[in-house]
């Protein structure tokens, strides 16, 4: 049974709208729900018959938590454990930004990657996605979890926010979950509920406010603004609206909310900004809070300045075969060869004087005399091709592989192999004959003990 909840918080909430004490309260009683989005071409039909969460279609939700550990998709990037009243953002991006092609996105405290990837999901390959994390090994968890997902328009950096406002007007949108105090996580997490405070909600706000600022130049003129917590104090939700109406020319935009959802519409009091709150007595999911606003400051669009393409022909010659026939530019970095998007070149020459890269485009090896090194990234990627050759394994010999121990079984033949598991792809082993050298990185391995039912 959870401890008891703050009395001050529950008097914050008072006069928000849509809050019942007493049902607020029992719901604090009940388990955190658990869910899943599925990757929109790794998904398949997996967990097809559970429950679909209403505003995201490609989220389910399931009737218990299992090891995620131990199932091989996971680690395939089939899916996200991704908290379901989050999974709105999907709802929201369609709505306010729609099909758009051609965008770029950035989402400023991105990690561990849960509204990256769902981000990912929804850009066409044209739209540019910087996912940004501050800390450095919050930054290397973020980095894993957008390889896995296998996009290569997703890039990731880690950067203090106020270096986005050295590239002003350059995105279309911004998503900014921000940190903060955490109450809408207490049934997920018990510190959060040991940590919270008054002081430290007061203290929460003014990051907030010192993080938009800093990230508010780097947005587009009629550019939008993702804004969420996992927190329910109107000091970091509906007052940050009135907050941004009040320094600059901002206003909110609705999206449109089926009553049967659950979710409550708030107003700010000050400037009537709109924002949507999540209950866990109204929805099924944990406390949320998310508005759009769009920025109607007079904003110079950034100057592309003239470049040279860097792609290398000969690198081309060499790593091509491990792509789909689509263009990239093949560069050569200072630490490995990387494969992107042509009309990406000049957004990595832009942000690359300003952001420090931890992920751009594909990373692809690196040539070993005459054979070539494939990168893990390859692995797990969307645009790996079709004809690279597979070594297809079963759920214990696929355990055993990401535990980087003997599977027990061997390609036929020689040579580099994707490791596969119902077809997708955990990683790389080259076969020398009467044995085999696992190359998954040994930080990407199964660290726990595994279970003789966990096994089958």
């Amino acid at each position: 049974m959870l401890k008891e909840l703050p009395g001050a918080l529950l008097q914050q909430l008072q006069s928000v709208d849509g809050f019942d004490e007493a049902a607020f309260k029992a719901a604090h009683q009940e388990p955190a729900v658990t869910s899943v989005r599925l990757h929109p071409v790794k998904g398949g039909d997996m967990y097809g018959q559970n429950k679909a969460i209403p505003w995201c279609p490609s989220g389910r939700y399931l009737p218990q938590r299992p090891v995620f550990t131990t199932d091989p998709a996971y680690h395939a990037g089939a899916y996200y454990v991704q908290e379901a009243s989050s999974m709105f953002l999907d709802h929201m991006f369609r709505q306010v930004v729609g099909n758009k092609t051609g965008l770029r996105v950035l989402d400023l405290c991105a990690a561990p990657g849960g509204k990256s990837t769902l981000v990912a999901s929804l850009l066409d390959r044209d739209s540019l996605l910087v996912s940004n994390e501050v800390i450095r090994p919050r930054s290397s968890i973020l980095e894993e979890n957008m390889i896995r997902w296998g996009y290569s328009n997703t890039w990731v950096t880690s950067n203090d926010p106020r270096d986005f406002g050295k590239i002003p007007g350059y995105f279309d949108v911004i998503v900014a979950d921000v940190p903060c105090s955490g109450s809408g996580l207490f049934r997920k997490d018990e510190k959060a509920l040991d940590e919270w405070s008054i002081e430290n909600v007061n203290l929460c706000s003014q990051r907030q406010q010192r993080i938009l600022a800093d990230v508010w130049p780097a947005l587009k003129q009629d550019g939008i603004l993702i804004y969420a917590t996992c927190s329910y104090s109107p000091q970091e939700d509906e007052e940050i609206l009135d907050w941004l109406a009040d320094a600059y020319d901002a206003t909110t935009i609705k999206v449109d909310l089926p009553e049967d959802w659950g979710v409550v519409a708030v107003t700010s009091k000050k400037r009537e900004m709109q924002g949507y709150r999540f209950f866990p007595d109204k929805i099924q999911g944990e406390g949320f809070f998310i508005a759009a606003i769009q920025k109607k400051d007079v904003s110079n669009p950034l100057r592309y300045p003239r470049f040279k393409t860097a792609n290398n022909k000969q690198l081309q010659q060499q790593a091509s075969f491990l792509l789909q026939p689509q263009d990239y530019c093949f560069l050569q970095t200072d630490n490995y060869t990387i494969a992107i998007n042509p009309k990406h070149e000049e957004d990595l020459q832009i942000l690359q004087k300003t952001l420090y890269f931890r992920k751009a485009g594909i990373a692809l090896g690196e040539g070993a005399g005459k054979d070539w090194l494939p990168a893990h990234n390859i692995a797990l990627s969307i645009d790996a091709a079709k004809d690279l050759a597979h070594f297809e394994v079963n759920k214990e010999q696929a355990l055993h592989y990401l535990k980087k121990e003997e599977m027990g079984v061997l390609p036929d033949g020689k040579g580099w192999y994707m490791v596969t598991y119902n077809g997708l792809g955990l990683g790389w082993l080259k076969a020398l004959g009467n044995r085999a050298n696992n190359y998954l990185p040994k930080n990407w391995r199964i660290r726990m003990e595994i279970t003789d039912s966990d096994w089958a």
